[in-house]
C-alpha cells in the first residue's frame, strides 16, 4: 500500500481506502460476517482509512466498524458524516444542537471518546453561506468530541465555497472517469489550501467494474434500483448520474485501454490516483475479494499518456454532455 497526507491533520492515509456505505445498507443485503471479513481483508492490505456515515444502515455501518476495530491493533482512522438524519433535510437543521446530537450518536455507535473526522453529509448549498455551522464544528473540536472536520459535497461550487472556512481539513467529492469536472479548478484550489480530497463513488456505483450488462437486475433495497431518477437522494450518487445504458456503452470502449495485467476496476482506481491533489479514493467492498482487488490498484504503474488521453476522449464523446455542468 502507498500513503498520502490528509490535509493538515498529520495523518498519512492509504491511497485506496474503504468506503463503508455498502456494508451499512442501500446496496442489497450484506451479512455482518461478510462485512467484517471485508474490513479485515482491507486492513491486511494496509488500508488504514475507513469512510462511513451515521445514516448508513441507520448506524449499522458504524457499529460494524466499532466491532472490527476491537479486533485490530494498528491505528485505523475512521471518518463519519452527519446531517442526513435531518427530516426535512434543510440548511436550518445544521445548527449546533443537531450537530452535537448527531456526533454524540456516532460516538456511541463507534464506541469511542472522539471522532477522528466528521464530515457534513452533502448539506444544502445554503449551509456553505452560514458561518455559524462551521463555528459549531469548531466548538465540537474544542470540546474534544471530534478531532477534525470536513465536508462531503454534491457540487464543485460547494467544494470551492467550503475551502473558505479555515477549519476544513477535507472535501469528499464524486470523482471518477465519468465525473471529471473537479480536476479543472477545484483540485488546484484545494492543494493551495492544503485540504485533502476524498474521491468517492470511484467506480460509478459499479458501472466501472465492467461486470454489469443490460440484463443486470438489482435488489429492491439497492439504490441502483430505486434511485436511478433521483427518487430518494441526488441522482448523481447513483451511477454518478450517468444514464445506465450510456455508461455501459462507455465501459465497452474503456476496455480497450486496460492493460493485460489489470482489471477495469484497478484501471479506474489507478486513473483517480494519477491526480496528485487526491488524497485517497474510497471504493466500497462487500467481501474480502473485492477489498483485496481494490487495494492492489496501487501496484499498477502510472497510466500512459495514451491511456489518459483515451479516457478523456471517451468522456468527451459519450459522458460529458450528461454530467459535466450538472455538478
Amino acid at each position: 500500500m502507498k500513503y498520502r497526507s490528509l490535509g493538515r491533520t498529520g495523518w498519512n492515509v492509504s491511497e485506496i481506502s474503504f468506503g463503508a456505505w455498502a456494508i451499512g445498507g442501500d446496496w442489497g443485503e450484506v451479512p455482518e460476517s461478510d462485512a467484517l471479513a471485508a474490513l479485515h481483508a482491507a486492513a491486511d492490505e494496509g488500508i488504514n482509512f475507513i469512510d462511513t456515515a451515521d445514516v448508513y444502515g441507520d448506524g449499522r455501518s458504524e457499529r460494524i466498524i466499532a466491532r472490527f476495530l476491537k479486533e485490530r491493533s494498528e491505528e485505523i482512522i475512521v471518518a463519519t458524516k452527519a446531517g442526513r438524519r435531518l427530516d426535512p433535510h434543510t440548511a436550518a437543521g445544521y445548527n449546533r444542537e443537531n450537530l452535537t446530537r448527531f456526533v454524540e450518536r456516532s460516538l456511541r455507535n463507534l464506541e469511542t471518546d472522539a471522532l477522528d473526522l466528521v464530515q457534513l453529509h452533502c448539506p444544502p448549498t445554503d449551509v456553505y453561506y452560514q458561518p455559524e455551522v462551521f463555528s459549531a464544528l469548531d466548538g465540537l473540536v474544542e470540546a474534544g468530541k471530534i478531532r477534525h472536520y470536513g465536508v462531503s459535497v454534491e457540487k464543485v461550487e460547494e467544494a470551492i465555497k467550503a475551502l473558505q472556512f479555515p477549519g476544513i481539513q477535507s472535501v469528499q467529492i464524486i470523482f471518477n472517469i465519468f465525473r471529471q469536472r473537479p480536476a479543472e479548478l477545484f483540485f488546484g484550489l484545494a492543494q493551495k489550501k492544503k485540504v485533502g480530497i476524498l474521491a468517492r463513488v470511484p467506480l460509478a456505483s459499479g458501472l466501472l467494474s465492467g461486470r454489469m450488462s443490460r440484463e443486470t437486475q438489482f435488489p429492491a433495497d439497492d439504490h441502483r434500483n430505486y434511485n436511478r431518477a433521483g427518487q430518494a437522494f441526488d441522482v448523481g450518487e447513483t451511477f454518478s448520474g450517468v444514464p445506465y445504458e450510456l455508461g455501459l456503452d462507455a465501459v465497452e470502449q474503456l476496455r480497450d485501454l486496460v492493460g493485460e495485467n489489470s482489471t477495469l476496476v484497478q484501471f479506474a482506481l489507478r486513473w483517480i490516483l494519477m491526480f496528485d491533489a487526491v488524497t485517497c479514493t474510497i471504493p466500497s467492498s462487500k467481501n474480502p475479494s473485492q477489498a483485496q482487488q481494490n487495494a492492489r490498484a496501487v501496484d499498477l504503474p502510472p497510466l500512459s499518456g495514451e491511456a489518459m488521453s483515451g479516457v478523456r476522449a471517451i468522456y468527451d464523446r459519450l459522458i460529458r454532455d450528461a454530467v459535466h455542468q450538472r455538478w
